[in-house]
């Protein structure tokens, strides 16, 4: 049977209209306090560690790349703005809304899906309880605050990761490394990275919870839907980190060496 043609347009405007729904009701009281603490806990305790791992070899890669390129025109003692820059600004934030939704985001499709085959969620409609309210506002909140702190975890495991390979293993000076921290880099740097980890939170647990509470199909559906979550939350964050990088240039100038 073919799929009509306007069939994903229509796809995407309720994943937008639920979306609004989402963000409608983040000040929506009384908050749920106990499903924020538990979902947070429990979102970090599946991505604190592969993002740790993660940002040593990003840190490893950026140092080597940016090192061996500087070196080239002469600049070594910009190597920590470099990677400042590189780390903090693109990278971690990346790196950490990878995780977030390929670990996370999963996660959470994965339960609502459940509870949406074993009917759940139609009694809790049917007792007066709104599942968005109840379930998915906790959840995009705690992605949305896990995501800020991995992306703190990361520039720092990051920048001193790259730290030592460029003292190590390309000979640079640990003074020069440190000395050059403010040379291009500035602290809207910093804040522009966890507001992308935000956002980036913000549209993975929305991605999550809408393919987990339209899932159907039995088992296979709901893995259907983890494995759409993953796909079109990779396919928005990027263009989203696009967006977010094309605004930050024209709002913020960069600062000169």
């Amino acid at each position: 049977m073919s799929r009509h043609p306007t069939a994903p347009l229509q796809a995407s405007g309720r994943l937008f209209a639920f979306g609004l729904d989402v963000v409608r009701g983040l000040p929506r009281r009384p908050f749920q306090w106990q499903e924020f603490v538990r979902q947070a806990w429990f979102l970090a305790g599946v991505t604190i560690v592969p993002t740790a791992l993660v940002a040593i070899p990003f840190g490893a890669v950026i140092a080597l790349q940016v090192g061996g390129l500087i070196r080239q025109f002469g600049a070594q003692s910009f190597a920590g703005a470099a990677m400042v820059l590189a780390v903090v600004r693109e990278a971690s934030p990346i790196a950490t809304a990878l995780l977030i939704a390929g670990a996370g985001g999963s996660a959470i499709c994965a339960d609502l899906g459940s509870r949406t085959i074993r009917e759940e969620i139609d009694a809790m409609r049917v007792l007066g309880i709104d599942p968005l309210h109840r379930l998915v506002v906790p959840r995009v909140l705690a992605a949305m605050f896990v995501a800020v702190f991995l992306n703190g975890l990361v520039s720092v495991v990051g920048v001193i990761g790259g730290y030592v390979f460029n003292v190590v293993l390309q000979g640079g000076t640990p003074g020069a490394y440190l000395a050059s921290f403010t040379a291009l880099a500035q602290l809207p740097d910093l804040w522009a990275g966890e507001v992308k980890a935000l956002v980036f939170g913000l549209l993975a647990a929305v991605v999550a919870s809408y393919k987990g509470l339209s899932a159907g199909g039995g088992p296979k559906g709901v893995g259907d839907a983890v494995n759409q979550t993953v796909v079109i939350t990779f396919m928005l964050l990027f263009f989203a980190n696009f967006v977010m990088q094309a605004v930050y240039f024209q709002l913020v100038p960069p600062k000169g060496a």
